[in-house]
């Protein structure tokens, strides 16, 4: 996979494996120690991509926090903050949402063939639109963003998009947090759906590292040959 970038999915679940609890405020499943590590993994990354949903529901900034770590990124030469990246089929998506006003950094919009239109209407004053296939092809989305100089992508979900990367074997690394408590609602979303999965009983993942973050514990799996054991700060 070297026409790629080294991917690495980032996740916080519940115990029984899930994003969020059903309703309609954003679940906190992690706490400030995961922040920190997550803020670190962002500081690392050239480019960080999420779902349309999690766009929508979550309405995430996508930034590094610390200033330091902006700073280091600048010293070496990088932008300040890493690339935003979404996938969509509907181009649903609001311009007003954090994911496109905050940060000065660029934003990338990877849609279905039959709403690049819609979408270069509505988005294109805020992102780049880039047409990502009909469906979306999430290993063309990774090809086109290491063309575009990305080689450290960082994943934050939601449920649909770890599951395509994981089915199409996309992923090298998953960084897994798992939170203290269940939601036991079906209707809430989870870590992955259904799908064909290179780890299997067949295949194990194998896990690297182990570390309790406060009351969270990390899980971290090395998912292809390319693991990079290093970390990602740079």
């Amino acid at each position: 996979m070297a026409d790629l970038p080294y991917t690495v999915l980032s996740c916080c679940m519940s115990l029984d494996g899930f994003l969020d609890d059903g309703s309609e405020h954003r679940l906190l499943l992690s706490n400030e120690a995961d922040f920190d590590r997550v803020d670190a993994l962002r500081a690392g990354s050239d480019a960080i991509l999420v779902g349309a949903a999690t766009v929508r529901h979550d309405d995430p900034r996508l930034l590094v926090r610390d200033r330091a770590r902006v700073a280091r990124r600048r010293a070496s030469g990088r932008p300040g903050q890493p690339l935003k990246v979404t996938v969509t089929a509907r181009a649903k998506l609001d311009v007003e949402s954090r994911f496109f006003t905050t940060g000065n950094g660029r934003k990338l919009v990877y849609c279905a063939s039959d709403t690049v239109a819609m979408a270069r209407e509505q988005l294109g004053a805020v992102a780049r639109v880039v047409d990502g296939g009909a469906p979306v092809q999430l290993r063309w989305v990774s090809e086109d963003l290491h063309r575009r100089g990305v080689r450290r992508l960082m994943v934050e979900g939601g449920g649909s998009v770890h599951t395509q990367l994981l089915t199409a074997g996309l992923a090298d690394e998953l960084q897994l947090v798992v939170a203290p408590f269940f939601v036991g609602n079906s209707d809430a979303t989870r870590f992955v759906g259904p799908g064909r999965f290179g780890c299997s009983p067949a295949r194990r993942a194998e896990l690297v590292e182990s570390r309790p973050l406060g009351d969270v514990v990390l899980l971290r799996y090395a998912l292809s040959a390319r693991f990079d054991p290093t970390g990602w700060e740079r």
